[in-house]
């Protein structure tokens, strides 16, 4: 079946439940603002399940209600993975064989974000989900250079590691700085380099979507959910299976 409704308390009811915010102290009114403002997205009825002030000028709302609204999947347009999954020993492998050297990753989290949790996961070797991150792999260098990096830094240690892939994270989101950042820094490094020699630019965040690479001119995006598994398998396909297939070709 294609088309679908949202489920809550019985199948297809079109029940669901949403969060915002509104600039307003927290009283009957507000929450009546709340209601209206759910009702004119398509909630009818919307009922508040839940209002919390946030300071004497903000309040918080949880709204739950019926919509009308269908989903047909069959339109529903994503980015499949186009690449294997390796183990951490099979990328080894493949690293080792490939490239007969170690594979240099560049990290960090750029502009004013000092939220590293993400560029963490992914690259310590404590890792993320069950997972070790691509400090545990043998043959893979990781700089992590952490929390605030200004771009022209982040292009200089690439060129002093001779990095072969740039990982970038961006959790802070307020006024577009994510998607911001991500451009000024895939336009640094493509100005300092030449296109053969670039290293594989990748953004990841939990504001990203995969379909966004090309507007932020990054070779990748990594959503919010990857694992470490995921980007070392993207760097070695990209990096290693894929140029060897097209130097033999």
């Amino acid at each position: 079946m294609s088309i679908i409704r949202p489920y809550g308390d019985t199948t297809g009811d079109g029940m669901v439940q949403m969060s915002f915010t509104l600039p307003i102290p927290h009283d009957k009114r507000a929450e009546g603002a709340a209601a209206q403002l759910a009702n004119k997205m398509g909630m009818d009825p919307a009922l508040v399940v839940h209002a919390k002030a946030m300071g004497p000028d903000f309040t918080f709302f949880v709204v739950y209600g019926p919509v009308n609204h269908l989903v047909d999947t069959s339109k529903v347009e994503v980015l499949e993975r186009d690449y294997p999954l390796l183990s951490p020993k099979d990328a080894n492998l493949a690293i080792r064989k490939g490239l007969r050297r170690r594979l240099t990753v560049v990290g960090a989290c750029i502009g004013t974000d000092a939220h590293t949790v993400g560029i963490d996961a992914i690259m310590n070797i404590k890792g993320f989900a069950g997972e070790k991150g691509l400090e545990y792999y043998r043959e893979i260098k990781v700089v992590n250079l952490g929390a605030q990096v200004a771009v022209p830094e982040l292009v200089r240690r690439a060129k002093a590691e001779k990095a072969d892939a740039i990982l970038v994270s961006q959790v802070v989101t307020q006024r577009e700085a994510h998607v911001l950042n991500t451009k000024e820094m895939s336009a640094a490094f493509r100005e300092a380099y030449p296109e053969h020699a670039r290293p594989v630019l990748v953004a990841g965040g939990p504001r990203f979507t995969e379909q966004m690479a090309p507007e932020l001119g990054v070779d990748r995006v990594f959503g919010r959910g990857t694992t470490p598994g995921e980007v070392a398998s993207y760097l070695v396909d990209t990096l290693v299976t894929r140029r060897l297939a097209r130097s033999a070709s």
